[in-house]
């Protein structure tokens, strides 16, 4: 049973590293330029405008098709939103109901609904994994609550993925392929070019776009604007305890410098004799 054990997960190994392997042959290891966000070092806090902008992206655009299942409706209320707004977005969607006074959860075969609440965590898009690859030729558009979690520098990849699409294939890229890999590259039907897309091709056709979104609030809604916007969301979906994280590590430090501090003292006093 143990040799087993082991020989499974060598297995495991061996198909991960070939699977990791594949993905930087494609392309995986594009290095991507990074960028200023608000929450980055140490003292670094999310602006609560720029996660309000960023939601509208995501409800505009992403929403259609990418779901955000580990966040609850309540949770918005933390970027600022109001209770009220909040409520009103979640009554949008339907969640089980659970059984009736009959004890039923289904009549006449259809399964009994309600409004989301703000406990209910986000409906996703789609009823499943095959309603989603139906509905987007094959494809299937991942959920967005770890997203930024992904990949190494994820808050930077996912900016770059989002504003280095084009619309054809460069011809510098094609003449510079050639050369490094000795056949022509290739853009299968439906799937779109990426710079930084493992592979450069991509089943999701360009999201944004200039304009995409209008902010109420003055900001111009340029396609860098929207991409940082909708990013800087998505990292706090997946980091929501950043800022308080980040306040705890402080703290410690603060507390481990003046207990070093106050230990020193201490030898000093107690070695005073000695030395």
């Amino acid at each position: 049973m143990r040799k087993f054990v082991i020989s499974a997960v060598f297995g495991a190994v061996l198909a991960a590293s070939a699977v990791v392997g594949s993905a930087f042959a494609a392309g995986d290891a594009v290095k991507v330029e990074g960028q200023d966000w608000s929450f980055s070092g140490v003292f670094g806090k999310y602006d609560k405008k720029q996660l309000q902008r960023g939601f509208l992206v995501y409800k505009d655009v992403c929403a259609g098709c990418h779901g955000l299942r580990q966040v609850a409706y309540r949770n918005l209320l933390e970027i600022g939103l109001t209770e009220e707004a909040v409520k009103e977005y979640a009554a949008e969607f339907e969640v089980p109901a659970g059984p009736n006074d009959d004890g039923e959860t289904i009549v006449d075969g259809e399964l009994l609904v309600r409004p989301a609440k703000l406990s209910d965590k986000m409906v996703p898009p789609f009823a499943n994994e095959q309603a989603a690859r139906v509905s987007n030729s094959g494809a299937f558009p991942p959920d967005l609550s770890l997203m930024t979690k992904a990949r190494m520098n994820g808050p930077d990849y996912l900016y770059a993925l989002l504003t280095k699409y084009e619309e054809e294939v460069p011809e510098a890229f094609l003449k510079e392929y050639k050369e490094k890999h000795g056949e022509e590259f290739v853009l299968p039907e439906g799937m779109s070019f990426n710079h930084v897309f493992p592979g450069y091709q991509i089943a999701m056709a360009q999201p944004l776009s200039e304009e995409s979104v209008e902010y109420e609030d003055g900001t111009e809604p340029t396609l860098e604007n929207h991409a940082k916007d909708v990013t800087a969301f998505l990292n706090w979906a997946a980091e929501p305890e950043l800022e308080a994280r980040k306040s705890m590590g402080v703290k410690v430090m603060i507390f481990l410098l003046l207990l070093s501090v106050m230990l020193f003292a201490l030898k000093k006093r107690i070695w005073s004799d000695v030395h």
